[in-house]
């Protein structure tokens, strides 16, 4: 009796997961975590016309949702000032990079990224045999100008670019992204995650034409509208690369939920307004006590705070481990330098005073 045959390139890639997630962690250690700080969610929650959408769209759940999230699109349409032949909706940005990679990577390819973004967009990659070459971050930031340049240097299909970043929560000028996509080679598609977007100051994002080809950039209901476990994501493109996306995706991906969820969601700005004010202010919060406590704070344009523990990553992960003995689950980025840190999320002023209490004795333990 035998099993599946999986293509070689399946059969050599290890069964890895980009992120061990906060419950998995808990049924690891036996116990729930007091301040869960580690997910980038928003523990804000979502708005209360996203919850009563969702609620009266759950006696629906028995149909099949609908495959174009036509609703959903033409709010976004409205609100961006862009085409419904511009947008795609899909299941978060992770599953909008899945497709998006699937479309265009074959085994081989060259795909550009900074050595320590986000790891789920390497695991695509990996997935579909690209063949990552990472740029150093500089400074805590990714480096666009040094990304086109190997781009340019190994053909790359794909440029990935966050900004605001993850994780050190640092951000570009909208003009500095501007200049550095005259640089992009040709034939290279710039993948701009701007999944922290509406936590940046004015004028972080780029002023792009929707129609240009050389561009895609990717947006989510996960953060700052507090859906995350809904799963909605949405880029913005030209109509041809929109279109592609029908020849891969799960056209019924979606559910009825997350659409009336999200769509009630866009239209409440006044929640969104609310939870970017209260994400601020949990941010200052966070340095404070990171201050307090000798560490340092990093600035951030994201619903999280990147600290600078002042040693190198085994301290940083032992400063880790010690919280999460404490039931505080925070994460820290992966790669070099930034590795030195931890990351902390926007959380209640109850989660906040969790941490408060509990990071001098993670400290100590770590340096003991």
């Amino acid at each position: 009796m035998t099993g599946p045959r999986y293509p070689d390139l399946i059969a050599r890639l290890p069964a890895t997961v980009p992120f061990v997630g906060p419950e998995v962690q808990e049924r690891m250690r036996g116990a729930p975590f007091r301040a869960r700080l580690g997910a980038n969610e928003s523990v804000f929650g979502p708005s209360p016309k996203a919850i009563e959408a969702m609620r009266a769209e759950a006696a629906e759940a028995w149909k099949y949702p609908d495959s174009k999230s036509q609703d959903l699109m033409q709010a976004l349409s409205a609100q961006l000032g862009v085409g419904m032949e511009n947008i795609i909706v899909g299941e978060g940005i992770d599953g909008l990079l899945g497709n998006l990679v699937r479309l265009l990577v074959a085994p081989g390819d060259p795909v550009v990224t900074s050595d320590g973004a986000y790891p789920t967009f390497n695991y695509h990659v990996a997935g579909f045999g690209g063949v990552l070459h990472k740029v150093p971050f500089k400074d805590d930031h990714e480096e666009p100008e040094a990304l086109m340049a190997t781009a340019r240097e190994v053909g790359a299909k794909i440029v990935y670019l966050s900004n605001p970043d993850n994780p050190m929560g640092s951000w570009h000028p909208g003009e500095r992204i501007e200049a550095a996509l005259d640089a992009l080679p040709d034939c290279t598609l710039l993948v701009l995650d701007e999944a922290y977007i509406e936590f940046a100051p004015d004028g972080t994002a780029p002023r792009i034409d929707a129609d240009d080809p050389r561009v895609i950039r990717f947006r989510t209901f996960s953060k700052a509208h507090g859906l995350a476990g809904a799963r909605v994501g949405y880029g913005i493109a030209a109509p041809d690369l929109i279109q592609s996306f029908d020849k891969v995706r799960n056209h019924f991906g979606m559910s009825r939920v997350s659409q009336a969820g999200a769509l009630a969601a866009l239209n409440d700005p006044g929640w969104l307004a609310d939870v970017v004010a209260r994400t601020a202010q949990a941010r200052e919060r966070i340095a404070q006590i990171a201050r307090e406590n000798g560490l340092t704070p990093l600035p951030s344009a994201t619903n999280f705070v990147t600290v600078d523990c002042g040693r190198d990553a085994g301290f940083a992960r032992a400063v880790l481990e010690a919280l999460a003995d404490e039931g505080v689950f925070v994460r820290m980025p992966f790669a070099a330098p930034g590795n030195r840190a931890i990351r902390i999320g926007a959380g209640t002023p109850a989660d906040l005073d969790i941490l408060a209490d509990a990071l001098p004795r993670a400290l100590d333990a770590a340096r003991g």
